[in-house]
């Protein structure tokens, strides 16, 4: 006989990335082959691989436009990038005037904060599946316990110690206003004005939390989700008067710290980007969750 078929190996790579607090680009690949043989009276050919890679890494040309700051919200266009299954969205560097003339008393007086350096921000409040995954801990549970929904009746200190547990930390009152309003100043995430389908708040939430990104109309101008409405987030800061200085982050203090973002239960003037709460941080009720951020 003449022997006529031809053995061919196929070969489907793996390609996994491991983020660190500093992007790469380096990529390690597992290579598995997997080779069908079709038998012949004599075999003579060697058999060929046909290599087709897959795999994602975060866009560097992105990162290195996020340390140029960013004057106009428009002119940023959203990454993402996932962190040990965690997805947040990066935060270029740039300038926003924080709180607002036509707000609350707290919110004065205006004053402009700068970032020299990009920084990673959540996309998504932590949800009750993400908390336990991750091991946090908590002397309450949440109100509402699905899985895609905030981990809300929380402490201060829990929130900030689960933060941790993923390598990051709570955001600064100053971080979370610049993530969710941006160098434009917008009074909301999605800009002046309020529309009522962006947001969970009191006319439209049924008097509970809906799970996250479920208003993606109301995403934030670098991609974050829910900063306006679902439940208020806390935030490193301790709650003082302006002008913000950012010098008592992190302290371990019994004094009131900052809420963000207003919640379900909040009108539209609570779910404004520059609007103020506060609380001790041992309370818990199901109003509060948080987001963490980390540092590029």
């Amino acid at each position: 006989d003449t022997p006529t078929d031809t053995p061919t190996a196929t070969i489907t790579p793996t390609a996994t990335l491991t983020p660190s607090d500093t992007p790469t680009d380096t990529l390690t690949a597992t290579i598995t082959p997997t080779a069908t043989l079709t038998p012949s009276d004599t075999p003579t050919d060697t058999p060929t691989a046909t290599i087709t890679p897959t795999y994602t890494t975060i866009p560097l040309v992105q990162i290195q436009l996020a340390n140029t700051p960013v004057v106009h919200n428009q002119t940023w266009t959203p990454v993402e990038y996932e962190f040990d299954g965690v997805m947040m969205v990066l935060v270029p560097a740039g300038c926003f005037m924080m709180g607002s003339e036509t707000g609350e008393n707290d919110e004065r007086p205006v004053h402009q904060q700068c970032f020299n350096r990009p920084f990673w921000i959540d996309k998504y409040e932590v949800t009750n599946g993400q908390f336990r995954e991750f091991g946090g801990v908590a002397e309450r549970t949440s109100n509402w316990t699905e899985d895609n929904v905030p981990r809300e009746g929380i402490t201060w200190f829990e929130a900030r110690d689960f933060c941790a547990l993923r390598g990051g930390r709570l955001p600064t009152e100053a971080e979370w206003e610049y993530a969710a309003r941006g160098p434009n100043n917008w009074v909301y995430p999605w800009g002046d004005r309020f529309v009522e389908s962006n947001v969970v708040y009191r006319g439209n939430s049924n008097r509970r939390t809906a799970p996250v990104g479920s208003r993606p109309g109301g995403a934030s101008w670098v991609g974050a989700m829910d900063m306006s409405g679902n439940v208020w987030e806390w935030v490193s800061s301790l709650y003082q008067s302006y002008p913000y200085d950012g010098d008592d982050e992190q302290i371990d203090d019994i004094d009131s710290r900052v809420l963000r973002g207003g919640s379900w239960i909040d009108f539209e003037n609570g779910v404004r980007s520059a609007f103020r709460g506060w609380n001790t941080p041992v309370s818990q009720n199901m109003l509060s969750g948080f987001r963490c951020v980390r540092s590029e």
